[in-house]
């Protein structure tokens, strides 16, 4: 809602701005100026400037194929309707159909005025660059999202902590309760978060890369891994085997649930090491569950290198 306002404040200043300038000049069709501002204020910077360019482009060729088609073929409702009729589908070619309404009105104004001359047509150049230029300037006053992705980071890198908790917990104790409710909020976060992203993204015309943006997606990266590993670790947890390794990536999973939000992964790494050691050194099983249990341990393993190593490679680019 605070962005949504912001934005309307922008465009009640932004056309009112308009129509005084237009005003101020002596323009006729004055009001238009404000009605252009209206229409190309986005979202975004990225999104005006893209508004911008379409409806500028249209309203170009709309000014000088309508004033030629008036001017040979007879200012008449027919040829108005003529021009329409082979526009659209031109607008539609050159991909700048979002400029349609801006074009026509202007095609319009010619119409009304019944008479292209240097004076008329300099009157909706005018006009036109009165109100993208209006809101090319309001709209590059944009509300800044850093606290806001700031507070994202922190309730996903909490969630993160929370799960690889509970599956340290499950390992070490199977008749634990969990309802695995963090991965579901966790998901939801993240997509508000990325949401929120894109359109810190798009307000930086000549920023090149983000790296809020690639945090968000290694998050996502690695909460898929999280809900395949819930999986792995009900199943295990499951079981009444005493099983050593069982214990060691418990302890991995709670060292790595107390430094989330760190892109030093080298505990983690060298424990990881230590538990593939244990498996070379531990003989093989003797049952049926056991190979299974331990065939889970080691896809477990495989998970969490994984997801470190996703964790390590976003930290490291994010230093360069």
């Amino acid at each position: 809602m605070v962005g949504m306002g912001f934005r309307t404040i922008k465009t009640a200043i932004g056309a009112g701005l308009a129509i005084w300038i237009a005003s101020l000049l002596d323009l006729e069709f004055a009001s238009f100026a404000a009605i252009i501002v209206i229409m190309c204020i986005e979202k975004t910077k990225k999104k005006t400037l893209h508004s911008i360019q379409k409806k500028f482009f249209a309203s170009l060729l709309s000014l000088i194929f309508g004033s030629i088609c008036f001017e040979i073929l007879g200012y008449h409702p027919i040829v108005l309707t003529l021009f329409t009729l082979l526009f659209v589908p031109i607008l539609i070619k050159a991909r700048i159909q979002d400029g349609l309404v801006t074009s026509i009105v202007i095609v319009l104004h010619i119409y009304t005025v019944r008479e292209a001359n240097l004076e008329n047509l300099l009157n909706e150049l005018y006009i036109i660059f009165i109100g993208i230029g209006i809101a090319l300037l309001v709209n590059s006053i944009m509300p800044s999202f850093k606290k806001d992705i700031e507070k994202y980071k922190t309730e996903i890198e909490n969630k993160f902590s929370v799960i690889l908790y509970e599956f340290s917990a499950f390992l070490k104790d199977s008749k634990r309760n969990w309802d695995k409710k963090e991965l579901i909020e966790v998901e939801n976060i993240l997509n508000r978060a990325k949401s929120i992203t894109i359109q810190d993204v798009e307000n930086h015309l000549l920023r090149k890369e983000n790296k809020d943006y690639y945090y968000f997606e290694m998050r996502e990266d690695q909460l898929e891994i999280l809900k395949q590993m819930a999986t792995i670790v009900s199943i295990v947890s499951s079981s009444e085997l005493n099983i050593k390794q069982r214990r060691m990536l418990a302890n991995i999973f709670l060292n790595i649930s107390k430094h989330v939000d760190s892109g030093d992964t080298t505990i983690a790494l060298k424990q990881l090491e230590e538990y593939e050691e244990s498996i070379r050194e531990t003989e093989l099983p003797k049952t049926r569950e056991e190979f299974e249990i331990r065939a889970n341990l080691f896809y477990l393993n495989f998970e969490i290198k994984n997801y470190l190593i996703i964790k390590k490679n976003i930290f490291n680019r994010s230093k360069q």
